[in-house]
């Protein structure tokens, strides 16, 4: 990759939510290599659609911004240095745009213009099923011209095409079959980028490919990916931010990105909801896909309920899944995200509290030890929460599923993950004696713990100083039906206020409410792999802080803040 971006080739587009209102070109203008540029853009245009009635060309069937993208891909190639201004490119755009078939003729293109002996190139597929769509298709451009078919050599069992003069050849893999180690390709094309990315290796494989083209500097690494089907996370979310950086020019790097998504105050506000925005995202509309294909599907969506409403608002229209989104939601996370205070951290809350309780929950060895601060300001009564969790790296490899959602939560402070679990208690007890020693704790009840598995804890907090009548057993279950409607109507009327830790956005968005009598229940055998255990803690602590405590001494908040390890 280039260490600077030349002026004349910067990507940043500024002005795109105006341009996409608009439906203009989400493309800014370069100073293209035009040669290469037209000739790509007249092979790409001869190319047939092996599964559409009557095998029409790319031409005939592409929109203008479909040629723009192609000519910006190859266009950005010096046929005099054999490098490429441009080597990483990002396309989001909703299903049902002609992505994968968009993809396999861009692959064919690249492969017909290469210069390289025994270059390879690679497609990678999100399964198995779709790398055999994606060959398939590839094979039935090649066969339906006959110029191709003479330069071209099939391997249908190994989904190989190669090209018989330069040796080059394009391998079909697959995200959840294929592994990607050692990779030599000079141009590399990943189809549904938030499969591959969700995968708990996918930082390596992503090095491995780019490692690749640092040795080819007339390759390119080009995603086309839809939005997520869950909330973005793990190598998918940071490929997805840098694209945004890119685009709106906060980050100068040598990617072009273009992403067909409404602008955020639009996705908060679900004016996705309104058919009339369908076409700023949908650049094929009445192509590939037809507004009464759309009409039909939100339709359905809208009686099958909050998940079926969130799958089609993510893959139809590239709204990117936010907190609780499915049909087993808690109630409080439809107000969450309204209560974030972004000056509230650990110190700044014990400072403008007069009281502080902590909630905790260890759970089992896959589980995360977590806790929960939980004040009460001074002045206005508001109850102020902070939590942190910890884990062993083995929880990595146990829970893979959400292993990248762990390594990002840990980039951001909120989770600890250390494979020394003594260490785990010994940080929560350091924690639980610097509050005390502040003098925000009662004299009784400072302390609510589930009672499973915290035998080490409550050692080490007798250990630390408390006493044991600091230390309280909470209910679980039924019991703790109190705080769980207490923080709906505290969140519901604004006298509930967090930080907006990535870490409890997450488990809230886990929870799952089950009614049972007059009681709603959220338990972790509810959760299933995805995790509650800081949200658990934040309900022991509202147990305490119910019981309306007053601080055993007044509160020394200079000497709270004087203390590097509770300001750190």
């Amino acid at each position: 990759m280039l260490d600077m971006l030349p002026g004349d080739w910067s990507t940043a587009v500024p002005d795109w939510e105006d341009r996409i209102k608009a439906g203009l070109s989400l493309i800014p203008d370069l100073p293209l290599f035009d040669a290469m540029a037209e000739k790509a853009l007249r092979i790409f245009k001869r190319l047939k659609v092996p599964d559409l009635v009557g095998t029409p060309t790319f031409g005939e069937i592409c929109e203008d911004w479909v040629f723009d993208f192609v000519r910006v891909i190859f266009g950005s190639y010096d046929p005099e240095t054999k490098q490429r201004m441009l080597r990483e490119f990002f396309l989001l755009v909703p299903k049902k745009n002609g992505k994968s078939a968009i993809a396999a003729a861009i692959i064919m293109v690249a492969i017909i213009l290469n210069e390289r002996p025994q270059a390879e190139l690679i497609l990678i597929a999100p399964t198995q099923k779709i790398a055999g769509i994606s060959f398939k298709t590839a094979k039935g451009i090649i066969n339906l011209d006959p110029a191709l078919k003479e330069i071209f050599h099939i391997q249908d069992h190994k989904k190989t095409i190669t090209h018989r003069d330069t040796e080059a050849s394009i391998a079909i893999l697959s995200a959840d079959g294929d592994i990607v180690t050692g990779s030599k390709a000079s141009f590399i094309l990943i189809d549904e980028l938030h499969v591959l990315g969700a995968k708990a290796k996918a930082d390596e494989i992503m090095v491995e490919l780019r490692g690749g083209l640092a040795s080819r500097p007339e390759g390119f690494l080009l995603t086309i990916t839809t939005q997520s089907k869950k909330e973005p996370q793990g190598q998918f979310k940071r490929e997805l931010q840098r694209a945004r950086a890119v685009r709106d020019g906060t980050e100068a790097l040598p990617i072009l990105a273009v992403l067909y998504e409404l602008p955020q105050d639009m996705a908060k506000s679900e004016a996705w909801r309104d058919e009339s925005t369908w076409h700023m995202v949908n650049p094929n509309l009445e192509r590939s896909v037809s507004l009464g294909y759309l009409r039909d599907e939100f339709a359905k969506a809208l009686q099958d309920g909050a998940d079926a409403l969130a799958l089609f608002a993510s893959q139809h229209l590239n709204v990117e899944i936010g907190i609780g989104l499915h049909s087993e939601r808690w109630v409080a996370t439809d107000y969450w995200e309204r209560r974030n205070d972004t000056t509230l951290e650990l110190a700044t809350l014990l400072a403008r509290c007069e009281v502080a309780v902590v909630g905790g929950d260890m759970g089992g060895a896959d589980d995360l030890a977590s806790l929960n601060v939980l004040g009460r300001e001074r002045g206005t009564g508001n109850r102020l929460t902070w939590g942190r969790a910890w884990c062993s790296p083995d929880v990595l490899e146990r829970r893979k599923e959400i292993a990248p959602k762990l390594l990002d939560l840990a980039a951001t402070g909120d989770l600890i993950i250390e494979a020394d679990t003594t260490l785990h208690v010994a940080q929560m007890v350091e924690l639980c004696v610097s509050i005390r020693d502040a003098g925000l704790m009662p004299e009784a009840n400072a302390i609510g713990l589930d009672p499973w598995g915290v035998a080490a804890l409550v050692d080490g907090l007798l250990a630390g100083g408390f006493t044991i009548e600091q230390i309280a057993a909470v209910g679980q279950g039924f019991k703790l039906n109190g705080a769980i409607k207490g923080i709906e109507r505290r969140l519901m009327d604004g006298t509930l206020l967090h930080g907006g830790q990535s870490l409890m956005t997450w488990c809230l968005g886990n929870a799952k409410a089950e009614a049972r009598g007059n009681n709603v229940m959220i338990t972790k055998e509810r959760a299933g792999v995805a995790k509650i255990d800081p949200l658990i803690a934040l309900f022991n602590a509202t147990i305490l802080m119910d019981m309306n405590p007053a601080a055993a001494v007044v509160p020394d908040i200079a000497a709270f803040l004087s203390d590097p390890v509770m300001v750190a």
